[in-house]
């Protein structure tokens, strides 16, 4: 549970919230991923991952999720009431993944009057591709990449620190795709929009393609924990996912 030391103003339920407020010395996170085929759940206390349970399965989120989460609590001997937060997955991703995620958030902080943390998909998963290799000297860039449609990608680019290089877009990718940056930087793409992209960008020197990442809910475990210290937290009533795009539906095929 939360260390209190002073008294803050927080946003709860979409009104004013005055709460204890901390140096977060403890705190139990719930951390959900739903932004792509991967459902993922976490727990992290202290900013380190207690468990997790992940599936890597399309169109599944909303028959699993509950069920992970439910399990965590039970294998970890915590109660709902001892969360202290729920960090999650903000996208851009799956239109209907995120709407699973985030309303399954706000459920918990609307009936536990617990705050809500968003993290930022691609930078989670550039903190998880870091947090998964050695430490090295060697200087890099990477560029998680999400399937849209066709050739396009939500993608951007994040240094070594994790610093925003190049804003979150939905770019279509071809051969002409990060020719400026890769001519100076080694990419690391990664994601499950980057298989697609390697035959139109594998034959740079530069470029670097890793086929083996799954979303984690644990990837998020450092910055969750981060805005958790500096109260960095949603309007629970008001929050909508990260899109940045249209949903776009499909057509039903005639039988």
């Amino acid at each position: 549970m939360v260390n209190f030391k002073k008294n803050c103003t927080l946003q709860s339920l979409g009104r004013p919230w005055p709460r204890p407020c901390s140096l977060i010395t403890m705190s139990v996170i719930l951390q959900i991923e739903t932004a792509t085929a991967s459902c993922s759940v976490a727990l992290a206390k202290n900013g380190n991952v207690l468990s997790s349970k992940t599936i890597n399965q399309r169109n599944i989120h909303a028959e699993v999720i509950t069920v992970f989460i439910g399990e965590l609590f039970a294998e970890n001997g915590l109660t709902f009431k001892e969360m202290d937060a729920v960090a999650v997955s903000s996208g851009p991703g799956s239109y209907t993944g995120l709407r699973i995620g985030v309303s399954t958030a706000k459920g918990l902080c609307f009936s536990l009057d617990k705050p809500l943390i968003s993290v930022e998909t691609l930078q989670a998963m550039a903190a998880g591709y870091l947090s998964r290799i050695k430490e090295t000297e060697d200087k890099f860039l990477l560029c998680p990449m999400i399937d849209a449609r066709r050739m396009e990608v939500f993608t951007a680019l994040f240094d070594q620190q994790l610093r925003q290089i190049e804003a979150t877009s939905a770019a279509i990718i071809d051969s002409e795709s990060f020719k400026s940056t890769l001519d100076q930087y080694q990419i690391i793409f990664f994601g499950d929009g980057a298989a697609k992209c390697q035959p139109v960008l594998g034959n740079h020197p530069n470029a670097v393609f890793i086929d083996d990442f799954l979303n984690r809910a644990g990837d998020m475990t450092a910055i969750a924990a981060k805005k958790m210290e500096e109260q960095q937290f949603e309007d629970v009533a008001y929050f909508e996912p990260f899109y940045l795009k249209d949903f776009i539906a499909g057509k039903i095929k005639d039988q």
